[in-house]
């Protein structure tokens, strides 16, 4: 006879980034809700988990301490130590330099934190906000692979019109993109619901072309919506988002994650729009070779 399967079982120990990203995917669905969000934002800021204290951390995540080691007893970790231990070997090897950036302008951070932005200041929140944009575009640089940028390319190169769903905050990104995708010669289409035609723009969508999402932390429902119906199409579904429990991800073709770096509720758009425009000049600089 079969032995039973507890269900209050811890699950087993995690010892790597990767293990531990899967076991978060396996576990989205059943975490309480608090506790989703505090994944959302481990996954985001890897760094400032591997780097600041579970003081510094709950002031940045806005939780308080004792929902961190909750979080980290739920995965099967002993405390935040352990669960620590497995960020900080993701900086180990080729990226202790930059480990060693990110630890810089961590310092800095924690001063910000203590002392709050400056908002009567024009100049010292532009100097954050630069700093922030630096520090995600060094981010985004080491976590871009090679493959999944290619394969992201070589899916708009060879879909027919591209499909652009982006609302809200990721919204200016979409139309940067369809504008970019226009100026290169692919087909490029917004969908804006305009006139509460949303049904229909989606409806537009064939199985050679491509839907394109962008959508990031908080995730606007109309967005995960669209791929939602595009996805039973069988077009090809491409997505732009922060982390592997994005709602876009199980549904997408092809992924690449940006981490938006944020000051407060303002989050940079810089590191998603520099990799829009290289995925555009990349198709643009195809196109132009096979003329």
């Amino acid at each position: 006879m079969p032995e039973k399967k507890n269900p209050q079982a811890k699950p087993q120990p995690i010892v790597d980034f990767q293990s531990l990203v899967a076991l978060l995917i396996a576990r989205q669905d059943s975490l309480p809700r608090r506790l989703s969000q505090l994944a959302q934002f481990c996954l985001n800021n890897p760094e400032d988990v591997a780097i600041y204290n579970i003081v510094g951390l709950s002031k940045l995540a806005d939780v308080p301490a004792a929902n961190i080691t909750r979080f980290a007893k739920e995965l099967g970790f002993a405390g935040f130590a352990e669960l620590q231990d497995v960020f900080r070997q993701r900086l180990v090897g080729p990226r202790m330099t930059y480990a060693d950036r990110i630890k810089a302008l961590g310092d800095a951070g924690d001063q910000n934190a203590e002392r709050g932005l400056d908002l009567d200041h024009p100049r010292a929140l532009f100097d954050t906000f630069v700093q922030t944009a630096v520090d995600s575009l060094l981010r985004l640089r080491e976590d871009i692979q090679d493959q999944a940028l290619e394969a992201f390319v070589d899916s708009l190169a060879e879909c027919d019109s591209v499909y652009i769903a982006a609302a809200r905050g990721a919204f200016g990104i979409g139309a940067y993109c369809f504008y970019g995708l226009s100026q290169v010669g692919k087909p490029a289409h917004m969908i804006d619901n305009l006139g509460a035609m949303r049904n229909e723009q989606v409806g537009a969508i064939r199985n050679k072309d491509a839907l394109l999402v962008l959508t990031f932390d908080d995730y606007t429902p109309e967005t995960v919506a669209i791929a939602e119906m595009a996805a039973k199409s069988n077009c090809t579904l491409l997505a732009i988002t922060d982390n592997e429990l994005s709602p876009v991800v199980k549904l997408a073709d092809h992924v690449l994650y940006v981490k938006e770096a944020s000051l407060g509720h303002f989050r940079s758009q810089v590191p998603a729009l520099v990799l829009c425009q290289s995925i555009i000049v990349s198709l643009g600089r195809r196109g132009s070779a096979s003329n």
